[in-house]
């Protein structure tokens, strides 16, 4: 009985695993069926037809940047004044009123300090006064007084120089150290004197020292300190490096970014910044011209901070100009986001932005461009495009579309070759009023944008053309700026530039933020006072460097294109013909992407591969981050293909370029063959 039984047992686990093994044979040969499948669907080809007849001019003008005072981009970034709350106005005109974020050396023993309304600059009263109280024995040997963090910190670098501008009166003699110290002020990284009688400071009078700082500290400050008793008053205090952009103000490394995306524009300063929750708090670009301390200053309600507008009209401009960039300057339509002006009220806003074109484009002798010659630009800036307010043409903007009509006709009539972008949108249908272009943003989920790449595909090409000026996947997806969202951009960005016959400009929003004060996320470039990273976001948009004003080859994708996306250009650069294949890969599976050639004659020319460029990482979530910067960065290195063979491999979530040199067939005989041609 107990061998049958073992018998039984055996035999009924030999049929077991005979079952199982069939199971494992059915489920591998499952396997090996998908796994055929899916190399047949990562298997795509890109017929391109290089010739001139079918090829498209992309727009000199199609990918460029957008700048808005947000996150601090500006005040506290960008621009390099290092105090922040110069002018003791941003706690506003009661008296007395806070002067964050300067605060006292000292205690009350020794030190009082309040504002008062009593500077000597009609449009920005507020002064603060020191009333310095030391008693017999004297003040502290180190002194008392007020100190400036910046912006989070000053980034005070040693062997370099910053000129501090200050106005000053007091009731009686002075002795002033003006100095950049550690953020304790523990440490002196560079000091001056201010030393005058009182018959020279009884009035408002104007102070510059030049410091040479002797060490380094990113997180420094400005500190105004005294041993001597008596009541001095300071206003429009300033600390800027002498270390910027050209001269100009502009912060390098921050600069330097702009430039390697090579921008053919510029549009500013909003964006929301420009209607303001209430229009008493908009930016009003009259109010930042002139000399910096005359310039008001204001809120900007809608994110939440006070800008000094040291970054006004004028540096805006200039910023352009460095750039070498189209300026295309958004202007207030008489719209906030909590208050409106009739269309029967709208001129003083109309003549408003006449006034502000003639500023950028008017003679030197002209009324607005008398104004900018003695700003230090005689010469006309080369403003050509203006936007019509910022996302006004909403149903609650009533007046939107009356108000729209009244700018389009002055400008038009003033400068019939100035170019007009309407908030309204005529991707899908055409607009019910004229326009040279129309403003389309968008935000939404990475998969979402990347499926929009052919939304332009059916919209007509008889209208005025899309400004995409503000697009990016949002924080639900990108987190703070991931590799997912970056691809997603990319995948659209592939659409516009297939589409930029109907697309005639992009820009990524919003470009800057400052880590202390992120308003909004994700955003393309990350900094604080001394460091900077780029995000996937970022990178991406250095693939589109060479397209404007390039050559938009025909090109059919053949193969599962929901997950991948491609384009094919030609460009010259230094004298040579390129065509540059870009292409995204959306997906966790490698694609081989066969690129075929037609139009091009190989009895005369020849194709070689020269260099390809990748973003991609381990993981579709990954980000930047100051510790890791270049975590997600562009790989670049020389292609090396077989003669003939055009075959790509683009690994999973990845978006790259590879770029083809086109040469003369004769360029690749054999010497004497050569010889024998010329």
């Amino acid at each position: 009985m107990m061998d049958m039984n073992c018998s039984w047992k055996f035999l009924t686990s030999v049929c077991i695993i005979s079952i199982l093994l069939g199971s494992c044979s059915a489920y591998e040969n499952v396997c090996l069926v998908d796994a055929q499948e899916d190399n047949e669907k990562n298997q795509m080809t890109l017929q391109v037809d290089v010739t001139n007849a079918t090829g498209r001019p992309i727009p000199e003008t199609l990918f460029g940047i957008f700048f808005e005072e947000i996150n601090h981009a500006g005040a506290g970034g960008l621009w390099t004044e290092l105090v922040n709350n110069r002018g003791f106005e941003a706690g506003g005109q009661i008296i007395p009123s806070s002067i964050w974020p300067w605060s006292i050396i000292g205690d009350e023993s020794s030190i009082s300090v309040v504002t008062d309304r009593s500077s000597c600059f009609e449009r920005n009263k507020i002064a603060l006064r020191m009333e310095v109280l030391c008693s017999s024995n004297g003040c502290p040997s180190q002194g008392v007084g007020v100190y400036n963090p910046g912006y989070w910190g000053m980034n005070i670098e040693e062997g370099k120089k910053y000129n501090v501008t200050l106005y000053v009166r007091s009731t009686g003699d002075i002795n002033v150290s003006v100095s950049l110290t550690s953020s304790n002020g523990s440490l002196t990284l560079a000091s001056e004197q201010i030393i005058a009688l009182a018959s020279d400071v009884s009035n408002w009078t104007k102070k510059e020292v030049l410091l040479e700082a002797n060490g380094t500290d990113d997180g420094a400050r400005l500190q105004l300190t005294t041993t001597k008793s008596g009541s001095i008053w300071f206003d429009q205090v300033s600390a800027m490096p002498m270390d910027t952009y050209k001269g100009h103000g502009f912060r390098n490394d921050l600069f330097q970014m702009m430039v390697d995306l090579k921008p053919r524009f510029i549009r500013f300063p909003g964006g929301c910044f420009v209607e303001g929750e209430w229009l008493g708090n908009a930016f009003r670009w009259k109010e930042t011209v002139g000399a910096w301390e005359e310039r008001a200053g204001h809120y900007g309600d809608v994110w939440k901070y006070w800008t000094d507008d040291g970054l006004g009209h004028f540096e805006f401009f200039q910023l352009a100009e460095d750039l070498g960039a189209a300026p295309i300057w958004v202007f207030n339509s008489g719209i906030s986001h909590n208050d409106q002006v009739e269309t029967a009220s709208i001129m003083p806003f109309v003549q408003e932005a006449l006034d502000g074109i003639e500023f950028a484009r008017g003679d030197a002798n002209s009324t607005w461009g008398s104004v900018r010659a003695a700003m230090g630009h005689p010469e006309p800036f080369n403003l050509e495009y203006v936007a019509v307010g910022n996302e006004d043409c909403w149903n609650k903007y009533r007046y939107y579309k009356g108000n729209y009509l009244e700018f389009y006709n002055a400008i038009k009539k003033a400068y019939p070759d100035i170019k007009i972008i309407s908030n309204c949108d005529g991707s899908s249908q055409p607009l019910d009023h004229p326009a040279d272009y129309y403003d389309y943003h968008v935000y939404t989920l990475a998969k979402e944008l990347f499926s929009m790449s052919h939304m332009f595909d059916k919209t007509s090409r008889d209208g005025p053309k899309a400004f995409v000026s503000e697009y990016a996947v949002n924080i639900t997806d990108a987190n703070t700026g991931n590799l997912l969202a970056a691809l997603g951009e990319a995948g659209f960005l592939l659409g516009l530039e297939k589409n930029s016959d109907v697309v005639g400009m992009v820009s990524y929003a919003p470009l800057f933020v400052n880590i202390n004060d992120t308003r909004w996320l994700p955003d393309a470039i990350f900094f604080n006072s001394s460091h900077l990273y780029g995000t996937p976001s970022y990178w991406v948009q250095q693939f589109f460097t060479e397209s404007s004003g390039a050559t938009l080859l025909s090109s059919t994708l053949q193969g599962d294109s929901s997950y991948v996306e491609a384009s094919a250009i030609s460009f010259k650069t230094n004298g040579s013909d390129y065509i540059q294949i870009k292409a995204v890969n959306f997906s966790n599976v490698t694609v081989e992407l066969n690129v075929k050639m037609t139009g091009l004659n190989s009895s005369k020319t020849n194709v070689s591969a020269t260099k390809k460029k990748v973003l991609t990482s381990a993981n579709v979530m990954d980000e930047n981050s100051f510790s890791n910067p270049e975590m997600i960065v562009p790989q670049e290195s020389l292609l090396v293909m077989p003669e003939g063979d055009l075959t790509f491999v683009l690994p999973p979530y990845s978006f790259s370029s590879f770029d083809l040199l086109k040469e003369a067939a004769y360029m690749k005989l054999p010497i004497p063959e050569l010889t024998s041609i010329l």
